[in-house]
């Protein structure tokens, strides 16, 4: 089956010029939330997602950053002795780390803080690919350092007496303690060390919300902000996308479609008779549901099978059933699979009879409604895909953008470029094929059939998406 796929007569990958690609959380918009402890960050961070309403927005607490306890520090928690509120309290060196990571679009592992056992936990929160994300605590102006990272500096001032009247709640009601321990707290440790701390920087933010939650005005205004920011920033990607296509002001060096049929890592399934037959079969709309799985299936088998013979191998002797030696070949990597939901789900069959042990893993990328932007909804990897061949399947590629975010997912989770094949059975070569080259040249392309205009020739676009 493999050598039905016919591989394009090669040409040098150096020859075309490569536009970076970087998906809309490559670049998040991280906002900085102070204030005194119970001003209302929370509060306001939160009504600030409602309003956004977005699935990739997330909080980013300094809470979770508390340094482990000592035995004797832990004794001092209990008894209410110990200072939560002074900077040395918390590990601010592996925030700036993670916000750090987070800023240049990497995975990162949140560490869980148990108030209740006074220390961290063995648990942590994974964040990825988040758009936007808000940063709250105290000491969010307080390190020059995370000043830097901050796109928007915000500063929650509500009356102290109203703070601490919010803090013995939530002490007493939320984390269990003593009302005679959280008043001990506050006036010895956390008062004091937002007048010493915390209210200096006040100065540092671009903007000052008195009253907190209650200042409609003010959080309105926040909100507007940053609505229009992630326009912009969406516009700014669709252009990047159109870019790769060479529209609307394209570098001039872009792959043309001759360039594309002429690259060693683009294979496109030989049309043979048999395959032209089965391909008519799947484009006519008499076709049984029946009729239409059993040979969509049989391509996708072809397809995965012309995959692998992008994988490594090596020369391996062994010795036959007769005691004859036999010199043969043998891969060097192990194989796994991601699905690009929902239609790439379709391929998971064929990749079983195929390779019965591959682990399989999925990711969902749908385009915004509105702006028709794609965006990262779900995503559940293989293990070690650093150290894997990796088949990147989907049914069809209309524009590219899902498989170009899906590779960059990929990528930032450790994969090579050139260990990655993307498997389509339909793509549009004058688009998709020249989208995804452009981004990533080194990635490989198995395609069962490429056409130009293939969403209004054959895809119904009110199921069929990128």
């Amino acid at each position: 089956m493999a050598n039905d796929a016919m591989p394009m007569s090669p040409t040098s990958l150096a020859s075309l010029s490569t536009i970076g690609y970087l998906p809309p959380w490559s670049r998040p918009h991280i906002i900085g939330i102070a204030g005194s402890s119970g001003s209302g960050k929370t509060s306001v961070a939160s009504q600030i997602i409602k309003a956004l309403n977005v699935p990739w927005t997330v909080i980013l607490a300094f809470d979770n950053f508390y340094r482990p306890l000592s035995p004797a520090q832990r004794e001092k928690a209990f008894a209410n002795e110990y200072d939560f509120d002074a900077p040395e309290a918390l590990d601010l060196d592996m925030l700036v780390a993670v916000l750090s990571d987070l800023r240049q679009g990497k995975k990162v592992e949140v560490p869980v803080y148990s108030f209740s056992e006074h220390n961290r936990t063995e648990l942590t929160t994974t964040i990825y690919g988040a758009n936007v994300i808000i940063l709250e605590g105290i000491f969010t102006l307080y390190d020059p350092r995370i000043l830097e990272l901050l796109d928007l500096k915000v500063f929650v001032d509500t009356d102290l007496d109203i703070c601490m009247a919010r803090r013995l709640r939530r002490d007493i009601v939320h984390r269990g303690r003593e009302l005679t321990g959280a008043l001990k707290q506050w006036f010895s440790f956390v008062k004091p060390n937002f007048e010493r701390y915390v209210r200096p920087t006040m100065q540092y933010a671009d903007v000052v919300v008195p009253r907190g939650l209650d200042n409609v005005v003010a959080i309105d205004m926040l909100i507007k902000h940053v609505q229009r920011t992630l326009a912009t920033k969406s516009r700014l990607h669709l252009e990047q996308l159109g870019q790769l296509v060479g529209i609307k002001g394209a570098n001039t060096t872009v792959p043309t479609k001759e360039d594309i049929e002429n690259l060693e890592n683009v294979r496109v399934l030989l049309q043979t008779p048999q395959v032209q037959a089965m391909h008519t079969i799947l484009f006519n709309r008499a076709t049984t549901r029946d009729d239409f799985v059993f040979y969509f299936e049989r391509l996708m088998a072809i397809l995965i099978e012309s995959a692998l013979d992008y994988l490594p191998y090596e020369t391996k002797s062994i010795q036959t059933a007769t005691g004859l030696d036999y010199s043969g070949l043998a891969p060097t990597m192990d194989v796994c699979a991601v699905t690009i939901l929902r239609a790439g789900a379709c391929f998971e069959t064929s990749l079983r009879r195929i390779l019965p042990a591959i682990a399989i893993g999925k990711v969902l990328i749908q385009s915004n409604s509105r702006t028709g932007e794609p965006f990262l909804h779900y995503l559940k990897l293989p293990p070690d895909i650093q150290s894997k061949f990796i088949l990147l399947v989907d049914a069809q590629a209309t524009t590219g953008a899902a498989a170009i975010m899906a590779i960059r997912v990929l990528l930032d989770h450790g994969a090579l470029p050139e260990n990655i094949c993307f498997v389509t059975y339909l793509a549009d070569k004058r688009v998709a094929i020249r989208r995804i080259l452009t981004a990533y040249p080194r990635v490989k392309v198995v395609v069962g059939k490429v056409e130009d205009q293939i969403r209004r020739r054959f895809i119904d676009t009110q199921y069929f998406g990128t």
